[in-house]
């Protein structure tokens, strides 16, 4: 699937990634959640992952502009739903609103998928990223302590097709 469209004079490109992709991918999840790893004192789980199972294993999505990745989204279904379970924005091009695109796609593909919810979590100190999700219609279902802090999982219901 690649959806393209133009924004202010860019041109976006939606495709599904795949191992070829995985070293990009890892790269530029690194670049993505570096500035989270002195506020956690820790890489992000995100920084840990071997991308090369995980675009085999999950549906990985990159937006690029003109070419150049510019953020991704990987999701899974399970029985509860859709789950995000990592977006990214390359820091350079935050607050332009493609995370908002991006949660966007996971909405279209929720409902490609019969899903009637997304969840996905962070972690609790992310609260940039939190009031995102928030103003996005997410909500707090529950916080959960794990070695080295706490995330909050949230979820949004979608409206039936």
């Amino acid at each position: 699937m690649t959806d393209r469209s133009t924004d202010a004079g860019s041109s976006f490109t939606l495709h599904r990634g795949d191992v070829g992709d995985a070293e990009a991918i890892t790269e530029f999840v690194n670049e993505a959640y570096a500035k989270w790893v002195p506020e956690l004192g820790y890489q992000p789980l995100p920084m840990n992952v071997d991308y090369s199972r995980a675009v085999l294993e999950h549906r990985i999505d990159l937006l690029r502009d003109e070419g150049e990745l510019v953020g991704l989204i990987e999701t899974d279904v399970d029985e509860e739903g859709l789950v995000v379970v990592n977006v990214a924005v390359a820091p350079r091009r935050q607050g332009e609103g493609l995370g908002r695109r991006l949660l966007a796609h996971a909405e279209e593909l929720a409902g490609d998928s019969a899903c009637d919810s997304i969840r996905l979590f962070t972690n609790v100190k992310m609260t940039s990223n939190i009031a995102l999700y928030e103003r996005l219609g997410y909500v707090r279902v529950r916080e959960q302590t794990v070695p080295g802090g706490a995330i909050v999982h949230l979820k949004k219901v979608l409206l039936v097709r």
